[in-house]
């Protein structure tokens, strides 16, 4: 399948914003975030990381609000901007309808405003001058892979939407009054207790700029900590955050807002009579713009279970359906591709990333058919995720028994245990098959 050049540039920008940064093209990251925000202010048409004066020229215009959250600046992302704001013919346009913000940090960012997936690396708001979200964009369910999740048709189709929200309000208020989220644990990033110390709420421009910028998966990092540190378990909601439709069966056209591309057979999507071709016109009560949009909807469903009304056009008929969430349901999303995983691999499993027992991982191995576990694929070697492997763990070591529990399918699995079961400051032990001979070892479970 060919992908248009402009896609492939966005997709790849998105993808590889933060790696290619570091290789710099000749230049250090404080000197390309000052090259970017030099460029980005003489141009003039977005304004760089000051949401306060986005919201002031709102108010005076009239325009809706565009925020795009991603990390600090690198030459991929100056040609992410330069495809949608200099080049395509369709998304020009509409973005001169709004008033345009890129916001490179997260220092200083209004939680209570802007909640969003802190495991994406490119995040897009767009919202009334009160503050009333009227959508967002950006999804992601794989560490390399975006083709089915965004795409520059998805994202004019999810403008034209705001825009469209925009001229209708405030009549349309109820529509969108469930997009913004109630009050967070803190304010701004920099409150949390781990980043409290080490960041401030803006960026330093006349010092080590790159290092002073708070990334949006250092807020996730931070709400798990605090939650470990001080409470010792971690919520459904905390682990399993943002889930994606494909997790309850539900496959979604990239290139329109909300239309059915696929239901998978015996799947929760499935049970509630949702069919391919469908347009869901309303989610949970809400406007759909995007795949976020019933991200949103799904993180604040309860883990307990729940039922989420839906209103879909099915050719010219409009039929209300009902899709039933069980108690548990969160534990089907897939969090293997989460950033959030590194450190979820130092609290439970020492710095050891652990694969389930395929068929080609058996035969890479050597391993028998009816050996059950989860292999060691690599054991961290620095700091606190070398833990494991101070404890004597090895790659290729088959873990049968974690804290006297067997049968865990996958490392999933086995941070949900114990981030529910297990205390920092413990030591559990761990039963190991090492080339065919069980080994017992004792893994501290860290804060």
């Amino acid at each position: 399948m060919k992908v248009p050049l402009k896609q492939f540039i966005f997709y790849i920008a998105l993808l590889q914003c933060s790696i290619l940064c570091l290789k710099g093209f000749g230049q250090t990251r404080d000197e390309m975030v000052r090259e970017d925000r030099r460029k980005v202010t003489e141009d003039g048409f977005w304004i760089y990381n000051d949401l306060p004066k986005a919201f002031e020229n709102a108010e005076k215009s009239g325009k809706p609000i565009l925020v795009v959250l991603r990390c600090i600046p690198c030459h991929e992302c100056v040609k992410l901007d330069d495809e949608l704001v200099d080049q395509d013919p369709v998304i020009r346009p509409l973005l001169e309808q709004f008033i345009c913000v890129r916001q490179v940090s997260t220092n200083g960012l209004d939680l209570s405003q802007f909640q969003y997936d802190t495991d994406q690396s490119f995040a897009v708001f767009m919202l009334n001058a009160d503050g009333s979200v009227y959508g967002r964009f950006g999804t992601r369910s794989h560490r390399t892979e975006w083709y089915g999740d965004v795409s520059l048709p998805g994202l004019a189709k999810a403008l034209q939407g705001a825009l469209d929200l925009h001229r209708g309000y405030p009549a349309n208020r109820t529509l969108i009054a469930g997009k913004r989220g109630g009050q967070p644990e803190v304010l701004t990033p920099e409150m949390y207790p781990s980043l409290r110390e080490r960041f401030t709420e803006a960026l330093d421009y006349s010092g080590d700029v790159a290092k002073s910028c708070i990334h949006c998966h250092q807020i996730g990092d931070a709400q798990r900590n605090q939650y470990w540190t001080r409470d010792n378990y971690l919520p459904e909601s905390v682990l399993f955050p943002y889930p994606h439709p494909k997790s309850i069966g539900l496959t979604l056209d990239p290139k329109e807002c909300a239309t059915v591309q696929g239901i998978t057979a015996d799947s929760l999507a499935a049970a509630s009579g949702l069919k391919k071709g469908d347009e869901i016109e309303r989610f949970g009560g809400q406007l759909p713009l995007s795949f976020a949009d019933l991200q949103w909807v799904l993180h604040q469903t309860s883990s307990e279970g729940g039922e989420v009304p839906m209103r879909v056009r099915r050719g010219d008929a409009l039929m209300d359906l009902t899709l039933e969430l069980p108690s548990g349901w969160r534990q089907l999303s897939d969090i293997s591709w989460r950033v959030s995983t590194w450190g979820l691999r130092r609290m439970v499993t020492g710095g050891m990333v652990l694969e389930s027992l395929t068929t080609e991982i058996r035969s890479e191995f050597g391993l028998e058919s009816s050996l059950n576990g989860l292999l060691v694929r690599r054991a961290g070697k620095y700091g606190p995720h070398a833990a494991a492997r101070r404890a004597g763990f090895k790659e290729g070591d088959v873990i049968i028994s974690y804290a006297g529990e067997r049968d865990f399918r996958s490392e999933q699995e086995i941070m949900h245990y114990a981030v529910t079961h297990l205390k920092p400051g413990q030591n559990i032990p761990v039963v190991i098959n090492r080339k065919g001979v069980k080994v017992s070892l004792q893994l501290p479970i860290q804060p």
